[in-house]
């Protein structure tokens, strides 16, 4: 059964979706790609795992968790599942360039945007850290929850010593 669940977090509301015991997204409302009604439910009734991702989401935004251990069922090509399986490898506070990923996925480094475009269409974003994903020369480029989005959990993600605008990036509404 396919069901959805709209939570509110410090960067907007996020729509967190599931099928059956698995998460199948996890959008800032309205963000690009965000997906079309598809009968998923949104009833009073919250599954075990919507409340599992509530939770963790919660957790994370909170500072108190670094890793997610919801099960996940993404759909998308090999390709963009190689990549996705790449982000989940960033540790938690660093990050990698799209360069880097390819090189790891044996490809040229030319192939940094098919990544870029495998990353921007990651479905379970937080989760699966698209957001930590960044230029070569260090600039941050691309995010479908918006670039905002993506400066506020970086900050997030820094260690306290590094973060000295961390509570204003996520006052924003």
């Amino acid at each position: 059964m396919k069901q959805c669940m709209s939570m509110p977090s410090p960067l907007g509301d996020i729509l967190v979706r599931a099928e059956d015991d698995a998460i199948t997204g996890v959008y800032f409302v309205g963000q690009k790609y965000f997906p079309a009604a598809d009968g998923a439910l949104a009833g009073e009734s919250v599954s075990r795992v919507l409340n599992q991702a509530r939770e963790q989401l919660d957790e994370y935004f909170a500072g108190e968790r670094h890793e997610f251990t919801l099960r996940l069922r993404m759909m998308g090509s090999a390709f963009q599942r190689d990549v996705w399986d790449q982000l989940v490898r960033i540790p938690y506070g660093e990050t990698a360039s799209y360069g880097g990923i390819a090189q790891r996925l044996g490809l040229p480094l030319s192939a940094s945007r098919a990544v870029g475009a495998a990353n921007g269409r990651n479905p379970v974003s937080i989760v699966v850290p698209c957001h930590r994903v960044i230029s070569s020369a260090g600039d941050l480029t691309g995010y479908a929850g918006g670039l905002h989005r993506k400066e506020a959990l970086l900050a997030l993600e820094r260690p306290a010593s590094k973060m000295p605008y961390q509570m204003d990036l996520l006052a924003f509404g």
